[in-house]
């Protein structure tokens, strides 16, 4: 059927204003689990240290004679560790043209790229935390500071693949993880872990994996089948807690993290030190012509504050 002669329809009309919509739609993820979980503290210098403290080896013979004097036992003396502060940042630019015109969508154009670089510094910071295999480094003039990270520091409690797959030689944050062969995700490689976990006095609460390694947990044999509830209509296939011989963990999945990687974590053993005023910082730039800038700054280092309370599954396959 034809349009009626003359009839003046939307194809020859020139003058309808568009139809844009003032809703802004993002699906790029910002959830950083890690970092939004662990404690937060301050630095107070660009070499961050903190100390840790063994207790002496168990003394199965110690029976003394009555009356004896008493002997003064050896001092065990606390170890200082320390991590290097980086600085992270993200710089939002928009020029005067743009902050004047009508937008859709929202107010003031250099607010909201700001509120973006944000969200990204935040996720380039979950990576720089638990996802890079980098050690620290205290940089010079021309070489930007380095914090070490998760990968850094783990070393007594890890299970990993044959080849050439090492633990970093110092748990001390100045030594690399080396990538192993890769092997499949099992329930035994984890409870190893757990088990070393335990012996060394850790109590983890916390199994960070990426996609397809929490898909292979949920297949363990403690979670043999799915469960149906047919009366709410679903299907419950995931696995959200893991109760071991040695406490009950959350199971966290992190897109930031290495999906080679799984890491058993003690929360409250690891700390983001943030430098005082550089947490976040909104940062208004000087002009240099027809534009405004804005950086989102942040300067922080990694506090490992014992890695044997924590311990890794490592060299793991990803599909």
């Amino acid at each position: 059927m034809a349009l009626p002669s003359n009839t003046f329809a939307t194809y020859e009309a020139f003058g309808n204003r568009e139809d844009l919509s003032d809703e802004i739609y993002r699906i790029d993820p910002t959830d950083t689990p890690f970092m939004s979980g662990i404690d937060r503290t301050s630095a107070t210098a660009v070499n961050h240290e903190w100390q840790i403290q063994n207790l002496a080896s168990v003394d199965s013979s110690n029976n003394v004679l009555e009356g004896d004097d008493a002997t003064t036992d050896a001092v065990t003396a606390t170890v200082r560790r320390g991590n290097i502060c980086q600085i992270s940042d993200k710089v939002a630019r928009v020029t005067g043209t743009q902050q004047a015109v009508d937008h859709a969508g929202r107010g003031d154009e250099l607010d909201y790229q700001a509120m973006l670089k944000g969200l990204e510094l935040k996720r380039d910071m979950e990576t720089i935390l638990c996802g890079r295999n980098v050690a620290k480094n205290a940089g010079a003039d021309a070489t930007a500071r380095v914090t070490a990270g998760v990968l850094s520091w783990i070393k007594t409690n890890t299970s990993k693949g044959g080849g050439a797959g090492a633990d970093p030689s110092a748990a001390d944050g100045t030594s690399l993880r080396t990538d192993g062969t890769q092997r499949a995700f099992t329930e035994p490689l984890l409870k190893t872990v757990l088990s070393a976990i335990w012996t060394s006095g850790g109590k983890p609460d916390v199994i960070m994996a990426g996609a397809f390694n929490k898909q292979v947990f949920s297949t363990f044999t403690g979670r043999a089948t799915p469960t149906e509830d047919t009366r709410a209509k679903k299907i419950t296939a995931a696995v959200d807690a893991y109760e071991s011989d040695f406490g009950t963990l959350r199971l966290v999945p992190d897109r930031f993290q290495r999906s080679r990687d799984v890491l058993v974590l003690q929360f409250d053993m690891w700390a983001v030190a943030y430098i005082k005023g550089r947490k976040m910082a909104s940062l208004t730039l000087a002009k240099t012509g027809d534009s405004d800038r804005r950086q989102i700054l942040s300067e922080y280092g990694l506090e490992a504050r014992n890695e044997a309370s924590s311990g890794g599954v490592f060299d793991l396959t990803t599909s």
